[in-house]
């Protein structure tokens, strides 16, 4: 079993980064595929970006594609989400998500273990 808990959200103004933090405890954190997913409010909870368990694979949802940056050590359990040139729509919670699939999957029903979330908030 895998628990996650995330850091690093906030209020911000756009056009700033942000860095997220999801810690991972549990056995085997490598084997596990680590995905960012976010929900905004009366919105459904969309993906974000994912990663492999060895960190060889990455995939992005279109809309941070070449703001966003996921990364993994997995000597440390922790996975990090680079935000840069946030938005206003980039504002929701963000939850890290763990899948017992090594590769991961785009969808959340792919995943197995989640946080609590942490919430990030653009302003405009």
């Amino acid at each position: 079993q895998v628990q996650l808990v995330e850091s690093g959200g906030g209020l911000v103004q756009a056009g700033v980064s942000l860095r997220l933090s999801c810690a991972a405890s549990g056995r085997s954190f490598s084997t596990y595929a680590i995905g960012w997913f976010r929900q905004a409010p009366g919105k459904e909870r969309e993906f974000v970006a994912r990663i492999s368990g060895s960190g060889g694979i990455t995939a992005y949802a279109d809309s941070v594609k070449g703001r966003f940056t996921i990364s993994r050590d997995n000597g440390k359990n922790a996975v990090y989400l680079q935000m840069n040139s946030l938005k206003f729509e980039d504002t929701g919670v963000y939850y890290c998500a763990a899948a017992r699939d090594s590769i991961g999957r785009n969808y959340y029903s792919a995943y197995n273990y989640w946080g609590q979330g942490t919430q990030v908030t653009v302003s405009s």
